[in-house]
């Protein structure tokens, strides 16, 4: 088999069983874990994979610029923000993470539902201006602009005052393997820290973050208490959420 379509066969595979093992790829194609390793490497250069030790997991789309993923998976991402707005009760105290997926959230808020607002998004906050009763506090630092959100020692320090009930969190990858992921170091701190500051911690995942990863982990699928979605979860990925308790929307 020519190197291209060994490349093409492990995307189909990667595909299908959702990840890739080197050493089970090795066998598959008889050849030595190092000529796999190669082909791994070669596929995740071009932005069709996301390695991992011992082998490689789909890629999550949801890594592009900011203006980019304002258009990718619109209606998925505003049938996840329908599901989600229901969560949010009078009187709570509620951080936003920043993020396409949000900013469908904010513009479905009601007028007359009174609660806080946390954010560390100069775009979720501008975005709840008009809404009168509900108070902004926004969580400076340094501007990621990436995802125009802020990070850095400064807003990790400016959390640790705050106890809210519960936190919308952007991901770009899950997975049952590498769990919550995203393409920032920093900004996976970030989430992890937002997490640990809220009694429940809701993730809101359109179509294309399922079953893909990124490079940067913010930790386990136990992280959350619940997953909102607009697909139909696998019977894996389905067994092991009720497995931990996590609400599926």
């Amino acid at each position: 088999m020519l190197s291209g379509q060994r490349k093409q066969a492990i995307l189909d595979i990667l595909a299908r069983e959702k990840q890739v093992m080197s050493s089970e790829l090795s066998q598959r194609f008889a050849i030595s874990e190092d000529s796999v390793r190669r082909d791994l490497r070669e596929l995740a250069a071009e932005g069709l994979l996301q390695r991992v030790h011992g082998g490689a997991l789909p890629v999550s789309s949801a890594i592009a610029t900011f203006e980019t993923r304002k258009n990718l998976q619109i209606s998925s991402k505003q049938s996840v923000a329908q599901k989600a707005v229901r969560l949010i009760q009078p009187g709570q105290v509620v951080i936003i993470d920043g993020g396409t997926t949000t900013g469908e959230l904010i513009k479905l808020l009601p007028d007359n539902l009174p609660f806080t607002v946390v954010t560390h998004s100069p775009g979720i906050a501008v975005g709840l201006v008009n809404l009168p009763l509900v108070d902004v506090i926004i969580i400076g630092g340094q501007l990621y602009k990436h995802s125009v959100v802020t990070v850095g020692a400064a807003m990790t320090e400016s959390i640790r005052r705050i106890n809210a009930d519960l936190f919308f969190m952007g991901v770009t990858g899950v997975h049952k393997s590498a769990g919550f992921t995203t393409g920032n170091y920093e900004e996976a701190c970030v989430k992890r820290a937002l997490s640990e500051r809220a009694a429940e911690t809701v993730v809101m995942a359109s179509q294309e973050k399922i079953n893909s990863a990124s490079a940067f982990a913010i930790g386990e699928l136990a992280l959350a208490s619940t997953l909102v979605v607009d697909c139909d979860l696998d019977d894996e990925m389905h067994q092991l959420l009720t497995s931990q308790h996590i609400t599926v929307l």
